[in-house]
């Protein structure tokens, strides 16, 4: 009999991953944080950035003009891959999941192992109740990307659902080890309750056949 596995309110899967490459211009990393300054500095740079990395800009500060943009990138050939994954992140919130898929699929036709598209196939997947593909798409994503802690979390709670609770736990451990203490201890409920619903799944010793 399937165990009924009780997910805390912390246990809510995390959301979509936006690609935040950026400039290949910016050779100095430590120089990153200007894009994280006011506005008016922020678009002086504008002119000097690719398509891709000017849509990105926009994106992150929720400007609707970013989608036209993440197009014109695509037609330019520039980061095609990226930009498909980052515009299907746009049409999925605008609760177009026909045009978000064919977006999310298109970037992986150009980059096999495009990390985002994947984890995000994953949630989106998640979101149809399509446990199977999301949890070959988050298994991807992990192999692609080992050291990204919330593909981990939502897996586990694929694998739960699947009813793969040993798994689930190995997911959920390396999870928790990825990730700060105190976001570790936001798991410890769901690790708990999937701890006893394994031991409550195995066979007692002595039952009745």
């Amino acid at each position: 009999m399937a165990q009924i596995i009780k997910f805390p309110a912390p246990a809510s899967k995390f959301g979509y991953k936006r690609v935040k490459r950026r400039a290949k211009s910016a050779e100095n990393p430590n120089q990153l944080h200007l894009f994280s300054q006011p506005t008016a500095k922020i678009l002086n740079f504008a002119a000097e950035l690719g398509l891709f990395e000017q849509a990105l800009l926009l994106d992150e500060r929720e400007d609707g003009k970013a989608e036209e943009l993440y197009l014109q990138a695509i037609n330019e050939q520039d980061c095609v891959a990226d930009a498909y994954c980052n515009l299907g992140i746009i049409q999925s919130k605008q609760g177009n999941t026909t045009k978000a898929f064919d977006s999310f699929t298109t970037s992986l036709k150009h980059n096999p192992r495009h990390f985002e598209a994947h984890y995000n196939l994953g949630n989106m997947y998640f979101d149809l109740n399509d446990h199977r593909l999301a949890q070959l798409h988050y298994q991807i994503a992990n192999e692609i990307d080992p050291s990204f802690p919330n593909a981990y979390f939502n897996l586990a709670l694929v694998l739960a659902i699947n009813n793969d609770l040993a798994a689930a736990v190995t997911a959920l451990t390396t999870y928790q080890a990825l990730v700060s203490i105190e976001k570790a201890r936001h798991a410890d409920e769901l690790l708990e309750n999937l701890r006893k619903s394994l031991l409550a799944s195995k066979p007692r010793s002595g039952s009745a056949g």
